[in-house]
């Protein structure tokens, strides 16, 4: 097998050109740094590994190469690797939280368990000296301790524990390596140690000690990290105030064949203070201990906790994690006497020595800096520094292989992805960079920071070529140069558009601001230049989730005053997400939004007029961004592909796009929330950023996968089908044939004689019918637009409008406008927490008085006819019944027709289930 034949270095000859699935992840560019950093090979060979977002990466730094173990779903939050570097844990947190444990050698994962801690996922994990067994920590407010043998095929644990909530929150715990069946954990304030020895048996050995400073007459400090001493008889704690606490533990240390009547004896002996700086790190290597500090100081003690040796670096910050090399080397020829002032006597020489001139070591800081150290030379060589704050910002040179990348730490870097190299950075002290964007020529970068300042630079050097501009009042959001490189706009927070002008002065280019105006009135979520039909000049559109699309006339914009040409709002009740221009396929021109209902819509770029509804990709949460895919040089000229992020996902759409699931795939690339992406210029690299994840990925596209997908799915209907309850074969689909062909018999006359003249086609007036017929209530709004979709489906290429639909077309129209996701009670719920109010019992209710007003007032209103005929209906009064003649005299018209059926006060399952009829799902 691929496990029994790995050896170590072998992941790094795999072919990792074939795969078969559309988007590959090629490079991860940052890192959680708040996990550890592990050293798998030193030497030659400099193998790291750590995690990146739900992400394992194995890092040949000197080979410039990574592996990725991908397996979680959700941001990976612990993880622990075995003695001899082979095996590695890890664990996440979240929905459907996993353990899985890999083979660092051949990357297969070799044991994965579900459903562990399935109500919070992990916090904390560690692996015993023997590789044998896991011990995990649940992330919830009540903690449960759990001992697993994960080389046995059993979802269930040896044995497990609750702790109580007052020995706060356990984040840190490591076994005995001596005895497997012992271990420790704390938390900031608790150390909590465990034995375990049957099945199903676990015992907290000592009730949670809580060190108060009246114990030892001292400041104790915040616990950090624990080790069980060499020595086997005791433990230590390190804290925040740079002391350890020294436990001691009863002997024998033996394990007793079951469980004793009372634990083995522990007692905090001595707290012994070892420096100022607090302890942040604390691990055994051989015989002596390590500490790190929030200085980035590495000291080694022996095991009466007499320092050895110091390492230490001016540019070194908050030590978060220490890595060992695996690798012994002969220890130097070198004088002792540089060890020597840290030496407690003569004896202890040969000690420094070989302890610490023999294994280099990984460095990692919690400001996202790893550092190698090679200890006969103390020589810190920084290997790696990356942003420690949220990345939200990136954009593609639209020429060169350069990708840049913003955090709100305020560094900018670039890298050239083609080799994966770092070219250049930047550091802004003053705020944090939200947005970039390269100009179309690639002279220049902008970038929008959250203070609201605009910089402008060089897209080479990053240098600034004027003042940065602060006319924003808050953080920019969106960035966009016109296609002629003469304008700059920007969105930012406080609904604003800002466009800046590019002007000659002194016979050289600078920039100046033109105008700004409050466009929205709430949150922008897209600018968009395009250009104008009947010339060459830019054409600027924002749309914000007001609904609002508003084009801005920039000829005609001076000074301080922006033009608006038009406002035109887009949706009825959705509110539109994204907006991108959409490829040239036929003689009409259009731009694509895609709104928070899985809805993606096509309008006329002139008309504005909604062309086309079409059901987009449904993957957990609706489209953020769009962009069309550039084409390569060898592609199909008449083939387009449109990129996309969701939540927590990026993926690829074949186009046109016309509701067939099969042509639309995506991938988890940032579980707690993708923030943008960016396309190479040539199509080839998709680039996502990872917001808080503090994280950005490069995955190279595959369009002949996503192209085999979309023909495995099936041809012309065949797709459409399977999006139907029942599919072809089923009776949602004969009830919809049967009512196809009503219809027909409605219009030539139910009680006719004459021959039938049976057809395939329905005129466009009966859509709205046979669509509530089989349940799909679309507003009169949504009537008119399906109705005009299929009339002017082929006027732009024939000049005729279509007067009547197919069965085919009328499925497809059924499934793009039909509600993605059903009806469901909590959308009406929410109505209901809107327009209602808290009666005696606490339910959000609505007057039936303000209920007719609301229908007759309010949206699309309703006639007093209209309503009366509704409620007659939905009650099953009929005509001449006592009570179903609506009153001249009665100001809310319908009042009469409800004082008996309908209470006086209605909640939402009263609307569902009296007045709508419908059944409620439990």
């Amino acid at each position: 097998s691929l496990v029994w034949g790995a050896m170590p270095g072998m992941l790094f000859r795999k072919n990792k050109d074939s795969s078969l699935h559309p988007l590959n992840l090629s490079w991860v560019f940052g890192y959680n740094s708040s996990l550890a950093v592990h050293s798998l090979m030193d030497g030659e060979d400099r193998v790291l590994l750590y995690v990146s977002s739900h992400i394992v990466v194995i890092h040949d730094i000197l080979g410039n190469k990574q592996y990725h173990l991908q397996g979680h779903t959700n941001v990976i939050s612990c993880l622990c690797v075995s003695e001899d570097k082979r095996w590695v844990a890890t664990a996440d947190r979240g929905p459907d939280a996993l353990i899985i444990v890999w083979d660092s050698y051949s990357g297969v994962p070799v044991r994965t368990i579900f459903e562990s801690h399935p109500e919070d996922g992990i916090c904390a994990i560690a692996i015993s000296q023997d590789a044998k067994y896991l011990v995990t920590i649940s992330a919830g407010t009540v903690q449960k301790v759990c001992v697993w043998r994960w080389t046995w095929p059993t979802e269930k644990p040896m044995c497990s524990t609750e702790l109580q909530p007052e020995f706060g929150h356990q984040d840190y715990v490591i076994f005995n390596p001596q005895n497997p069946h012992e271990f420790v954990s704390n938390s900031k304030t608790r150390v909590i140690f465990y034995l375990w020895v049957r099945q199903s048996q676990l015992w907290d050995e000592n009730t949670a000690w809580l060190l108060s400073p009246q114990t030892f007459k001292c400041l104790v400090g915040q616990f950090s990290q624990s080790v069980f001493h060499f020595n086997n008889t005791q433990a230590l704690t390190g804290t925040s105030a740079g002391k350890l606490v020294v436990w001691d533990m009863d002997n024998p240390r033996t394990l007793p064949e079951e469980l004793p009547a009372k634990p083995h004896g522990i007692t905090a002996t001595k707290v012994v203070s070892m420096q100022k700086e607090s302890l942040t790190v604390l691990k055994v290597l051989e015989s002596c201990f390590v500490t790190g500090d929030v200085k980035g100081q590495v000291k080694f003690y022996d095991g009466q906790l007499r320092l050895l040796t110091i390492y230490s670096h001016d540019n070194v910050g908050p030590i978060q994690s220490i890595s060992f090399s695996t690798v012994l080397r002969d220890p130097p020829g070198a004088s002792l006497d540089s060890c020597q002032p840290f030496l407690t006597s003569p004896s202890d020489s040969s000690n420094c020595v070989s302890l610490t001139l023999n294994r280099n070591f990984i460095l990692s800081t919690s400001d996202a800096t790893m550092f190698h150290v090679a200890t006969d030379s103390t020589n810190f060589e920084r290997i790696m520094k990356e942003a420690k704050k949220a990345v939200n910002a990136i954009s593609c040179h639209p020429q060169e292989p350069f990708v840049a990348a913003g955090s709100h730490c305020g560094l900018l870097k670039m890298w050239d992805y083609k080799e994966t190299q770092y070219l250049v950075s930047r550091i802004f002290t003053e705020a944090g960079i939200q947005c970039l964007s390269y100009d179309p020529e690639g002279y220049l970068l902008a970038a929008g920071f959250t203070d609201g300042s605009v910089y402008i630079l060089d897209a080479i050097s990053l240098q600034s070529i004027c003042d940065k501009f602060q006319f924003s009042k808050g953080p920019v959001t969106r960035i966009s140069f016109s296609h002629d490189s003469k304008y700059l706009a920007t969105a930012d927070e406080n609904h604003s558009v800002t466009v800046y002008k590019r002007v000659l002065q002194d016979g050289s280019r600078c920039w100046e601001h033109l105008a700004g105006l409050d466009s929205h009135y709430k949150p922008i979520r897209s600018i968009l230049f395009g250009v104008h039909l009947d010339s060459n000049e830019p054409r600027l559109l924002s749309l914000g989730e007001d609904r609002q699309l508003v084009e801005y006339d920039l000829k005609s914009s001076i000074k301080d005053h922006l033009v608006v040409t038009h406002r035109d709002r887009l949706e009825q009740a959705a509110v539109p997400l994204c907006l991108a221009w959409y490829p040239q396929l036929g003689t009409e021109s259009f731009f694509l939004t895609a709104n928070n209902c899985y809805k993606m819509k096509l309008y006329n770029t002139t008309t504005k007029m909604c062309r086309k509804t079409l059901l987009g990709p449904t993957y957990g949460s609706p489209l953020k961004k769009i962009q069309i895919l550039p084409r390569t040089s060898s592609a199909d000229p008449q083939q387009h592909y449109l990129v996309y992020i969701t939540k927590d996902k990026v993926g690829l759409q074949i186009l046109p796009v016309d509701g067939n699931p099969h042509k639309s795939s995506a991938f988890i690339c940032h579980p707690d929330g993708a923030s943008d992406f960016a396309t190479s210029h040539d199509g080839r690299y998709i680039f996502t950023a990872g917001g808080k994840e503090r994280t950005f990925m490069k995955w190279k596209v595959n369009l002949p996968a996503l192209d085999a997908a979309a023909f495995l799915g099936g041809e012309d209907l065949i797709p459409f089908y399977s999006l139907l309850n029942g599919g072809r074969e089923g009776e949602f689909f004969r009830e919809l044939e049967d009512y196809f062909y009503y219809v027909q018999l409605c219009r030539q006359g139910i009680d006719t004689m004459e021959n039938r003249q049976v057809s395939t086609h329905i005129p466009l007036e009966e859509i709205p019918s046979v669509m509530r017929a089989i349940g799909f209530y679309p507003s009169e709004e949504e009537i008119e637009e399906m109705i005009n979709e299929v009339k002017f489906s082929k006027y732009a290429d024939t000049g005729e409008q279509v007067t009547k639909i197919s069965l085919g077309d009328f499925i497809k129209l059924y499934i793009n406008h039909r509600p993605a996701l059903g009806l469901s009670m909590k959308t009406i719920q929410r109505a209901f927490q809107v327009l209602g109010y808290d009666n005696k019992k606490g339910d959000k209710v609505i007057d039936t008085g303000d209920f007719l007003s609301l229908l007759q007032c309010r949206g699309e209103q309703m006639t007093e006819d209209e309503l009366a005929e509704c409620l007659i209906t939905l009650l099953g009064r009929r005509p001449g019944e006592r009570g179903s003649e609506p009153s001249t005299c009665d100001p809310t018209g319908a009042a009469v027709l409800t004082e008996e059926e309908i209470p006086a006060e209605i909640t939402a399952e009263v609307f569902v289930a009296d007045i709508l009829g419908l059944p409620i799902a439990k």
